[in-house]
């Protein structure tokens, strides 16, 4: 009998908060990210209203933006754990369970409490759910773009080749450019 099929990711499982991660460091990236904008990118990954997000609480998630695009932006597997030892012991903790008093289902938390600000919950989850991913696969849990101008991250899931692009059109971008390179 083949295994049961896995079960389709909660909101709060290690690779969907990888997953948002990556679109929050994109959307973050912009020179002035707009609240609703880094919204739209919370309810999509699972976030319910009322949010309460403030262009302060933007701001917060800026900075950390900054601080866990090093984690994507890593080279080798040595230099992501680094990046991401260093973003651990920046976080609050303890390390905790919580349902958020029964409203999901049970998922780790490292940020001070259940209502902590914006940035100390993006920096605590984020950087807990690429910790356990790189400790449970032993490889990068992503990368940034390597499409010239392309500032884009993503999660990867892959356990064999790595993946450079963060979408197929910059994949075929860069392909039809090296394309016209040797052409010449």
């Amino acid at each position: 009998m083949p295994p049961p099929a896995p079960a389709r990711a909660t909101p709060h499982s290690v690779w969907a908060t990888a997953q948002r991660t990556a679109a929050l460091l994109n959307v973050l990236s912009a020179p002035r990210p707009d609240v609703d904008e880094v919204g739209d990118v919370l309810r999509a990954h699972g976030e319910t209203d009322p949010l309460h997000l403030t262009d302060a609480d933007v701001a917060a998630m800026r900075a950390v933006a900054g601080r866990l695009r090093a984690v994507f932006a890593a080279h080798d597997l040595e230099d992501v754990v680094r990046a991401l030892n260093h973003l651990l012991a920046a976080c609050p903790g303890p390390i905790r369970l919580t349902s958020h008093e029964g409203d999901s289902p049970w998922h780790l938390h490292l940020d001070g409490h259940d209502d902590a600000e914006w940035g100390e919950w993006f920096l605590a989850s984020s950087t807990l759910a690429l910790a356990v991913l790189v400790a449970d696969r032993q490889i990068r849990p992503g990368g940034a773009c390597a499409a010239p101008g392309c500032e884009s991250v993503f999660a990867s899931e892959r356990s064999g080749s790595t993946r450079r692009f963060c979408s197929r059109r910059c994949a075929t971008r860069d392909r039809v450019a090296a394309h016209r390179r040797r052409a010449r």
